[in-house]
């Protein structure tokens, strides 16, 4: 498994902000969404149009018969917050030797401290693939499993993969990497053009996208 740079690494929160002002879209009526993280607002079917238009483009890389099935797009930085604490709280429990700053790498592997959330840009999509009759194929583990649960599995490179899974998220991967969007490799769902993490990742000199109310 390659070196992974996580989301709390100073060479991404350093990187600065050259905001574009593209509107969050919804992308209801133009990509298969899931209800599962819905909230009354429909804030989880909203992403920035750059971000949108380059999903609908990966689209059509994918083969037949194939779709993406996107679960959560923008988050709120209240939501974004209580996940973090949430999960911050889970590894203290679970690993009470671990320091402050340990917790807070450690929980960045699964969800992003507020400061450098791609998600509260609408710069990150959690998405998955499925069939044109919207059902789900198979990935290896549940999207949003965490570290813990998956026994590590949800790593996008993890070993121990089944054929199936490992060929499915090749085609997730390839279409998305092909529109320009990078993984998050500790989240095999996780995907973001835009943001911090994307310019690290790509060398850009300034993240086009930072936190937006919708």
């Amino acid at each position: 498994m390659r070196d992974i740079v996580l989301i709390s690494d100073p060479r991404v929160s350093s990187i600065p902000v050259e905001e574009s002002g593209e509107r969050l879209i919804d992308v209801r009526g133009r990509l298969r969404t899931d209800d599962r993280l819905a909230d009354p607002e429909g804030a989880f079917a909203h992403l920035r149009e750059g971000v949108l238009g380059r999903l609908e483009g990966a689209q059509t890389q994918l083969p037949p018969g194939y779709r993406f099935l996107v679960v959560e797009g923008y988050r709120p930085l209240a939501t974004q917050r209580q996940i973090f604490e949430k999960y911050s709280a889970e590894l203290r429990a679970t690993f009470p030797e671990m320091s402050p700053a340990e917790i807070r790498v450690a929980a960045s592997r699964y969800v992003s401290p507020v400061e450098v959330a791609p998600h509260t840009a609408g710069a990150a999509v959690d998405l998955t693939l499925c069939t044109e009759d919207g059902v789900e194929l198979d990935m290896g583990t549940p999207l949003n499993a965490t570290p813990e649960q998956s026994e590590g599995a949800c790593y996008t490179d993890a070993p121990g993969l089944s054929p199936e899974a490992r060929h499915h998220r090749k085609l997730l991967g390839v279409a998305l990497e092909s529109a320009g969007l990078v993984n998050y490799p500790t989240e095999w769902w996780h995907w973001s053009y835009g943001d911090r993490y994307w310019a690290m990742t790509t060398g850009a000199a300034s993240a086009l996208y930072g936190p937006r109310l919708l």
